[in-house]
């Protein structure tokens, strides 16, 4: 057993050779011109690795910069289908809010609380970002309102909204739905000649 151990240990003819080998190319003198175009190369080499690496690391940044604003955006604005449907429940309050008189004492009691159902379904829809779009008295915007008709009035300026047959809301300041107004138009004058 220790002969093999031995034989291992010393080096083979074709093992000596090889580091003879290696020791004489370590001798050779080296050429400087072409040390000097070996470090250029190598350093143009690295230059171009260091510039890929800041472009990967900048787009990867930039790729997850727009990951992030889009999960946002999708949890920000992800109920607004659920917002859309329960738009018609504010509908149908304002309808029956408007239908129910406050002439006698029981109607009264049913108008408050349904003043005070509604105050709550809005109040919590508003912390989810729900929010009206303004209409009545303002300027007829067409990002926000749909007109659907025009009254001739000399009360108000020209394109002006009059009267707001059905709410506008915003969700976080995008338009949900828009506010269905008529808007002031001029009253034709008729010129006898």
């Amino acid at each position: 057993m220790q002969d093999e151990f031995d034989n291992q240990m010393v080096p083979s003819e074709s093992e000596e050779t090889d580091t003879g080998a290696l020791e004489t190319d370590l001798e050779k003198p080296l050429n400087p011109i072409q040390l000097s175009e070996e470090l250029q190369e190598l350093s143009g080499e690295r230059d171009e690795l260091r510039d890929t690496l800041l472009r990967k690391q900048a787009e990867f940044e930039n790729f997850r910069k727009r990951i992030d604003r889009e999960r946002a955006d999708f949890v920000k604005f992800a109920s607004s289908e659920l917002m859309r449907e329960v738009l018609n429940v504010l509908d149908s309050f304002e309808l029956a809010l408007n239908d129910v008189s406050a002439d006698d004492e029981q109607s009264a009691d049913v108008r408050k609380g349904f003043e005070l159902i509604y105050k709550q379904l809005f109040d919590t829809l508003k912390r989810f970002g729900l929010e009206t779009v303004p209409s009545s008295g303002v300027k007829f915007d067409p990002h926000v309102h749909e007109a659907v008709s025009t009254q001739p009035t000399d009360e108000l300026e020209e394109g002006t909204v009059m009267t707001e047959l059905r709410k506008g809301y915003l969700l976080h300041g995008k338009l949900l739905r828009p506010a269905m107004v008529t808007v002031a138009a001029t009253v034709a004058t008729t010129s006898s000649e």
